[in-house]
């Protein structure tokens, strides 16, 4: 997960313990491990099942006494006016999300990675594990019958965490421990040379080992992603107000449009959203992975419609990413019809009265007209012009 510097509070809970780690992506702020577990408490004090209130009670003071100490020592190591996220890793924490994300959603996420777990879903979930036997903890969606012994304790603890921190809501991390242990390794040995660089390249590597694993002419993609951002950048503020975080997502979608191929060309837009969706992306939380496929299965043929599940299940803004971020990617896809190279650069020139833009491009060949080009981008144009409400005209500078 990318902590672009901001503080980041990391809970992980475990069988025999807890720990609270604050830190901001350069460095660990605060360090604590607590002798407060899932399992420990368990055996120190449910005898009944399902748990008596007296057993409840006892617990759930014990654990906000083990973790006030430890909560007071991260909450001092915060600067004035800073309002760090929380981050839960590991079994229990994810065990949580997937209960209350099964029931939400009415099914199952392949992934849970960027997930939120709110205090009041929270506070819900302990309220019925507590009421609730082992068999019927079972039963419920998203339960393992390992997990389903231990819930209600892991439950407490992170809800007294997340009172003691006053803090409303968490997001999920797929990734913890195991995976810090290979980075360490690998650092160790010269495979990587610096932690933090490794972490900010995540997503970047990951987009395109997965390009490259379903075999997408990457020499192609680049240069679509580029003039995608080309685009972006020059009619930022002009036309759209997008920041940072779409021109990540659009980058990503560029690179990844024609992954679809590697299943059939017919259609292939509709592989492309299938394969980007389920390929766990790493360093984006799974809304982020779905505005890429989007973004990606919207690069040709027809406008984006709400009839068409995945692009309907979005909410309205993010309906608005995909929209305008696909149309940009529609004008890319078109400048690179002949996947040769041929638009070498493009210059928009935003005319605000007429309400229009002129595409000033230049050839990479000087006796090339480039003619399959702007037939393309003419054919895709119509999706750019809808969104942004401008008449869009090329132009070839020789």
């Amino acid at each position: 997960m990318e902590f672009e510097g901001k503080p980041h509070i990391i809970v992980d809970i475990g069988g025999g313990s807890t720990e609270l780690i604050l830190g901001d992506g350069r460095k660990a702020r605060s360090l604590s491990s607590t002798k407060v577990g899932a399992v420990r408490l368990s055996e120190l004090f449910v005898e009944h099942d399902p748990i008596t209130k007296r057993e409840f009670s006892k617990m759930s003071a014990y654990v906000r006494g083990m973790m006030e100490r430890p909560v007071d020592d991260l909450r001092s190591r915060l600067e004035p006016g800073e309002k760090p996220q929380l981050i839960g890793t590991s079994g229990t924490i994810e065990s949580l999300l997937k209960v209350a994300t099964c029931e939400a959603l009415g099914a199952c996420p392949t992934s849970l990675h960027g997930y939120e777990l709110t205090l009041d879903q929270l506070k819900e979930l302990v309220h019925r594990f507590s009421k609730l036997t082992y068999d019927e903890r079972c039963k419920m969606a998203g339960m393992s019958e390992r997990r389903a012994e231990i819930i209600l304790s892991g439950a407490v603890v992170l809800l007294q965490v997340m009172e003691l921190l006053n803090i409303d809501s968490l997001k999920a991390c797929e990734r913890s421990l195991r995976e810090g242990m290979i980075v360490d390794w690998m650092l160790k040995y010269g495979l990587i040379e610096d932690r933090l660089k490794y972490q900010g390249s995540v997503r970047e590597r990951n987009v395109l080992h997965l390009a490259q694993r379903y075999q997408v002419n990457i020499e192609s993609a680049e240069r679509i992603a580029n003039l995608s951002l080309k685009i972006f950048d020059q009619t930022k503020d002009l036309l759209h107000h997008w920041g940072d975080e779409e021109r990540e997502l659009l980058w990503s979608a560029a690179i990844l449009h024609n992954t679809g191929h590697f299943v059939s060309h017919s259609a292939h837009h509709k592989h492309s959203y299938y394969l980007i969706r389920n390929a766990g992306l790493l360093g984006y939380s799974n809304t982020e992975i779905e505005l890429i496929a989007n973004i990606a299965r919207y690069h040709r043929k027809g406008p984006t419609k709400k009839k068409h599940e995945s692009y309907g299940a979005l909410n309205k803004a993010n309906r608005k990413k995909v929209d305008q971020l696909s149309a940009i990617l529609k004008l890319a896809v078109g400048l690179d019809r002949r996947e040769i190279g041929a638009i070498a650069d493009l210059q928009c020139n935003y005319h605000a009265p007429a309400k229009s833009l002129i595409l000033h491009l230049k050839p990479h060949l000087p006796e090339d007209d480039c003619s399959l080009e702007l037939w393309s981008l003419d054919y895709k144009k119509p999706s750019f012009e809808g969104e942004f409400k401008v008449t869009l005209t090329a132009q070839l500078d020789l």
